[in-house]
């Protein structure tokens, strides 16, 4: 059951990403066609104003699309681009303080003040560490783990109480933001990146999609390896 759990936390923090970026949307006047959980065929859903909202096979991620063509995306402010690419993070950024002022009231007995002050002081050391262990795992393949990989080790260290997953919740939370912070296409950080480029030099822009397109195939690639990987680690 805590393996469930566990599965269960990191799809609502999935969801709560990309909420973030359908509210940046809604707050930029940019209009979304269709806000999915999940890649892949529907499941289930139903549409409210403008919008679809899904529940997609695939639950490995999530996407929130725009009711526009690229060409009109990309005629929009960069402003507006790049405040709904950071929607997503910062949607994690806040569920990981929320988490973290949570804990200081119900674990640490804080006050209100000093369980924001912990909260903050909390999120920034996590942030630091996340960089640090990120750059770590990238010189390093084998420590890499996907969805298999963090459902197992989550369900074993940290499925057995709410405030384990609470804790993880946190974890899960700050990994997301910054994962996806990171300036690589087709992450929300290189979505900032191409925005920033534009602004520099115009025909960056013509470049985008094929650059795009070729971080989405090596995604999938290593979503695979590392899928193989966690399973082989929990077979072995």
């Amino acid at each position: 059951m805590s393996y469930v759990s566990v599965a269960i936390v990191i799809g609502l923090l999935v969801a709560i990403h990309e909420y973030g970026h359908l509210l940046a949307a809604k707050l930029c006047g940019i209009p979304v066609r269709r806000f999915s959980i999940g890649f892949g065929p529907k499941l289930f859903g139903f549409k409210l104003a403008e919008t679809s909202y899904w529940f997609s096979m695939i639950p490995l991620g999530g996407y929130v699309l725009p009711a526009l063509e690229d060409t009109d995306f990309r005629r929009l402010p960069a402003h507006k681009r790049i405040t709904f690419a950071l929607g997503g993070p910062a949607a994690n950024i806040a569920g990981a303080f929320v988490g973290l002022f949570v804990i200081g009231l119900s674990q640490f007995d804080l006050g209100i003040v000093q369980a924001v002050s912990f909260a903050a002081t909390q999120l920034m050391t996590g942030l630091q560490q996340q960089l640090y262990g990120l750059s770590t795992l990238l010189g390093d393949f084998g420590q890499l783990s996907g969805i298999v990989g963090i459902v197992a080790v989550g369900g074993a260290q940290f499925g057995s109480t709410l405030a384990d997953l609470l804790t993880f919740s946190v974890l899960i939370n700050i990994s997301l933001a910054v994962l996806n912070l990171l300036p690589l296409p087709p992450l929300d950080g290189g979505r900032v990146l191409f925005c920033v480029l534009e602004k520099i030099y115009r025909p960056t822009a013509k470049v985008e999609a094929p650059v795009t397109l070729l971080g989405w195939a090596l995604v999938m690639v290593l979503i695979v390896c590392v899928t193989v990987q966690d399973i082989g680690r929990i077979v072995a």
